[in-house]
């Protein structure tokens, strides 16, 4: 994706707080070649929700909201509303996502921590429950990322006053940028792309006494997978408990950002609809 400039001139310009949001998207945008391990994310996600909690305090101002009240039936703002609802669903769709996967997690370290007889039959069939729990996830995360690509925002013209082109434009590159994080997001969840495999090949591992990974970058997802091909407990176990850790640490950051978008939605209706 990529960003423009915009001239911050105009009466609400030079405003303390139009300055902050543009250090925030600055930041954002510098991290967006990061990597999409579990640290960067919850650095991505810590810094969003500077940028949403600056936002928030950019629509109370006065003068934005006098601005925006002025222009509440032209185009853009009903696609600034949009934009506002499209970031809630697909913030939704990672806490989902991550919801799921956790749970899933968590039946597997029961079923490990109680296993009886057979140790590997035990973890081979509770292993086939944790992987169509994935690909379910996997088929929601295919759907999103289609469907973002295919809603891009493609904005009115802003034909308006100076100030309240300032202030849209500023509202526009959050939502690209928070749109590019939650892209991010959805990848790390997803996990590295696997080769081609069936149930056939999981089982015929079950027996394996390596570790074997191919993968250049490897996150946490796939760190549990190559578990499951060593079938060693404890090194399942630690890498089941790794990845609820890290999982955690991501819904906490995506709790607190679906929260901040709700807030700075109801703002935007609150001066739109009066």
């Amino acid at each position: 994706m990529s960003y423009h400039t915009r001239s911050n001139s105009g009466p609400l310009g030079p405003h303390p707080i139009i300055q902050e949001v543009d250090e925030h998207l600055c930041r954002l945008r510098s991290s967006e070649a990061t990597s999409t391990s579990s640290s960067s994310i919850s650095h991505k996600l810590s810094a969003l929700q500077d940028l949403h909690e600056c936002v928030d305090r950019l629509v109370q101002l006065p003068l934005t909201q006098q601005a925006l009240a002025q222009e509440k039936h032209q185009k853009w703002t009903n696609e600034l509303l949009d934009g506002s609802l499209r970031l809630l669903d697909i913030c939704g769709i990672a806490k989902d996502s991550l919801f799921q996967t956790k749970g899933s997690i968590q039946d597997l370290q029961s079923i490990i921590r109680r296993r009886h007889g057979d140790e590997s039959a035990v973890l081979t069939s509770e292993a086939r429950k944790y992987l169509t729990s994935r690909k379910m996830v996997k088929k929601t995360i295919r759907k999103a990322s289609a469907n973002l690509k295919a809603n891009r925002s493609t904005f009115s013209s802003l034909e308006n006053n100076q100030k309240t082109i300032t202030i849209a434009s500023k509202l526009r590159d959050v939502e690209a940028i928070t749109l590019t994080v939650f892209e991010s997001v959805l990848s790390f969840i997803y996990g590295p792309k696997s080769k081609p495999s069936s149930w056939s090949f999981v089982s015929s591992i079950v027996h394996s006494k390596r570790i074997v990974c191919e993968e250049a970058e490897v996150n946490e997802f796939a760190e549990v997978d190559a578990a499951f091909k060593s079938l060693k407990s404890v090194h399942v176990q630690n890498q089941l408990s790794n990845l609820e850790s890290c999982i955690e640490d991501q819904e906490e950051g995506l709790e607190s950002l679906f929260r901040q978008l709700i807030k700075n939605r109801v703002s935007l209706l609150n001066i739109l609809n009066h």
